[in-house]
Formats: structure tokens, C-alpha cells, sequence
């Protein structure tokens, strides 16, 4: 798997083109957020939750993105059905366990997810990753307490255990898929003083997923995009306000030019 700017951008310019819709059923503090990164993309978001309908939209979707953030068991019984749903068709699903490792039930309701559908693609922070595998990562609320590469063991139990790529979120992102390890290390610290931008990335992994065959390659090239974004944004910022502002704006206005000039990638087996 080899991820290039060339790659990026001729998947940005199929999302622009096509305009895939991806189904989010995501919590309420970052519903307006990745609909609006979704846009600014290229991509058409829907946010619909309830139960009666989920099996109907998910249908119409090219991806499923599941996200507990603001977690309730009536939303979960709907992510469940959609899920299901969406396996049958053949559409990917992209999974956010927020806040997994915070509390038992949370974290209950991850793992329960998590195993019941095999997501396509999982990306949570570090603690998020390694609580879902089961070990013991520190979590407070929905912030990370370890480095993402602290969570490339339980990562990699994780993705072949569920045959998931594992998308790891940090100051370096790792996205395992298999035996292979991408690491991105574009984006800027003041990223994470913006609630809703790790959720964003979960959105894109979606949007990416509606027109790549390859899901280590989508969730690699949604973390990449993520990144260059907010380095972009963060030299245009006043801050953490005027950030999000001009990550959306560059998410809409990104070519590749940009990519070229700045994309940190690695691979590794």
C-alpha cells in the first residue's frame, strides 16, 4: 500500500465529483462540525438516527460512519440496525468509539459494536484504541491520556481480531491495516483545543471510503488530508475559533499543490 499525494488527490477530486453520501449517526456535539468538513470536502452528509428510518438511509449511502460520543441505548440499538444493515449491502462501516475506557458501560457498548459488525474501518484515539482491545488505557472524558504509539500492540490485536484497519489518531497517526503500518505526521497541536476535529476525521475516513476499494488506503488518506488541513489552517488562525474556521476553508480549496508541498507519510511492515 503505498499512499502518494498523486493518491490523495485523485481520491479528493472523486469525492468532489461524485459527491457519495455518507450516513452519520454521531453525537450531538459534533453533528453541525463534520457536516460541514463533509461539505467542505466534497462529500454529502446526512445525520439520521432514529431508529425507524436508519435501515432505509444507510441503503442509500456509499458509507456508515458510527460515532458514541453522546451515547444512549436507543441510539445504539439504532447503530446496531444500520450496521447490520450496511454489511448486508456491502457498505463500509467506520466506527468512532469515543470515550471507550472512560466508563464501563461505554466502553461495554464499544466492544459490543465492535464485535457484532467487524467495522470496516475503526479510528479512535489512543486510550479509546486500547480499551476497546480490552487492556487498560487511561482515559479522561474523551481525551486521550497515552501517544498513539502506545496503542500499536492493542491495535494490531484489534485488527485481526475484528479484521478491521485501526486508525490510531496522535501526534503521529497510525493506521494499521494488516501487517503493514502507515504513519502520517502532518497536522498541529492546536488541533486538539478544537472539540469535534478527531470526529472529523472519522467522517472523512467515511467519505474516503465511499470511493477507495482499499480501507487502509481511505483511512490513510483521511488522516492525511486531516493533517495537511490543519497545518494550513493553523498558519491563517488566530486561534482555536479562526482554526476551524480555515480548516474548513482549506478542506473546500485543497489541490494538490498543497499535498505535494507537505505530506509526511511512511509505510512499514
Amino acid at each position: 500500500m503505498e499512499i502518494t499525494a498523486k493518491g490523495i488527490s485523485s481520491s479528493v477530486e472523486e469525492i468532489r465529483r461524485k459527491a457519495p453520501l455518507v450516513h452519520n449517526i454521531t453525537n450531538y456535539v459534533v453533528m453541525n462540525t463534520t457536516a460541514n468538513a463533509l461539505l467542505a470536502l466534497g462529500a454529502s452528509p446526512v445525520m439520521a438516527h432514529a431508529i425507524e428510518e436508519v435501515e432505509d438511509m444507510v441503503t442509500l449511502s456509499g458509507a456508515l460512519v458510527v460515532n458514541i460520543g453522546t451515547l444512549s441505548r436507543s441510539w445504539v440499538e439504532s447503530m446496531l440496525r444500520a450496521a447490520h444493515r450496511a454489511k448486508e449491502r456491502g457498505i463500509p462501516v467506520i466506527f468512532d468509539p469515543v470515550g471507550a475506557g472512560a466508563t464501563a458501560y461505554r466502553t461495554a457498548v464499544a466492544q459490543e459494536i465492535t464485535h457484532a459488525v467487524s467495522p470496516e474501518i475503526i479510528r479512535g484515539n489512543a486510550s479509546e484504541i486500547i480499551a476497546l482491545a480490552g487492556d487498560h488505557g487511561a482515559t479522561r472524558g474523551v481525551d486521550s491520556t497515552e501517544t498513539a504509539g502506545m496503542a500499536l500492540d492493542a491495535a494490531r490485536r484489534l485488527s485481526t481480531s475484528c479484521g478491521s484497519v485501526v486508525s490510531i489518531s496522535g501526534e503521529t497517526d497510525y493506521i494499521i491495516d494488516g501487517p503493514r503500518i502507515v504513519q502520517v505526521q502532518n497536522g498541529h497541536a492546536l488541533m486538539t483545543r478544537v472539540t469535534g476535529l478527531g470526529c472529523c476525521a472519522t467522517a472523512l475516513s467515511g467519505a474516503f471510503a465511499c470511493v477507495n476499494g482499499s480501507m487502509g488506503t481511505a483511512a490513510s488518506q483521511a488522516m492525511a488530508i486531516m493533517g495537511i488541513a490543519g497545518e494550513m489552517a493553523f498558519e491563517r488562525c488566530a486561534g482555536p475559533g479562526t482554526l476551524q474556521l480555515h480548516f474548513l476553508d482549506t478542506l473546500h480549496t485543497m489541490g494538490l499543490p498543497d499535498i505535494e508541498r507537505r505530506l509526511k507519510v511512511s509505510v512499514s511492515s
